[in-house]
């Protein structure tokens, strides 16, 4: 770690971590900013998440983002929660304040940011969430007080996606109604906006999805991002989504929101995501 005066430092924690971006949109924020910093990777054993996260603000670290698979792990790690973190089970955001270890979730505001900025359809919408993982949980509110018309959660273990509806219903049980969940077989129907919240895209692979129809107009969604086309993606168009999307947006939106609560300002998101897009697209 760094130990030039005035320079604070933030990393980016996961398994695998090679492929982030997140160092360079960070950089991107301050160089808007005017904040100096250094944002790096830290690839964190898979047993060892604990103790990547204490060595980290031992040394110094003013703030870590979080991403798979340890968001759930970063959540019990966390003395204190915001209302998004409690409402997610997850942690994206870490931070220290008063000798005691914070967690936010950022998610939500990031994908429901770039949602926007899409036009894709929310209100009213049948959104089908595929996964029941941290990144899952932590876009689930955003989306019902969005005014979305049914959340239907899927996962390769239906259980968890069972597991996860009860929780955000006993958490939010004015929205109880609209959420449903079952395994990926189950993820039949016709939606509005269906989001893969899943790494499968990795592993250079789709989630099997049996039965999914897409409306007229539908927009598919994944959480990764690539230069091409993600397997998801591609099975989606096959499937015939009218708007096939990936994740970078997302990932700058979450960054943005983790950036404000680290350095008190709101960096601009359009200049940072075109030159992402222009990066990716590069031989």
């Amino acid at each position: 770690m760094s130990s030039q005066p005035g320079i604070r430092q933030f990393a980016v924690v996961g398994n695998p971590i090679k492929h982030s971006r997140s160092p360079a949109i960070h950089q991107m924020f301050a160089a808007q900013t005017g904040v100096a910093l250094e944002y790096s990777t830290l690839l964190s054993p898979l047993d060892g998440f604990a103790e990547t996260v204490g060595q980290f603000f031992a040394a110094g670290g003013c703030g870590l983002n979080i991403t798979v698979p340890f968001k759930e792990q970063a959540y019990v790690l966390s003395a204190k929660l915001s209302e998004r973190a409690r409402l997610a089970g997850a942690v994206n955001t870490l931070w220290q304040q008063d000798g005691q270890l914070n967690g936010c979730n950022t998610d939500g505001l990031g994908l429901l940011s770039d949602l926007q900025r899409l036009n894709a359809p929310l209100e009213g919408a049948r959104i089908l969430l595929i996964g029941a993982g941290g990144a899952s949980k932590g876009v689930v509110y955003p989306l019902l007080n969005a005014g979305c018309a049914r959340l239907h959660i899927v996962n390769r273990t239906e259980e968890r996606a069972q597991a996860m509806r009860a929780h955000f219903s006993s958490q939010l049980p004015d929205y109880a109604t609209r959420m449903s969940a079952g395994g990926l077989l189950q993820a039949e129907g016709e939606w509005d906006l269906v989001i893969n919240a899943t790494s499968s895209g990795l592993q250079d692979t789709a989630p099997e999805l049996p039965g999914v129809r897409y409306a007229a107009d539908a927009l598919a969604y994944d959480m990764l991002y690539a230069a091409l086309p993600t397997p998801f993606m591609r099975q989606a168009a096959e499937a015939g989504a009218h708007r096939c999307v990936d994740g970078l947006g997302m990932l700058v939106g979450q960054a943005a929101a983790s950036f404000a609560i680290w350095n008190g300002m709101t960096p601009q998101l359009e200049p940072v995501l075109r030159e992402l897009r222009r990066q990716l697209q590069e031989p």
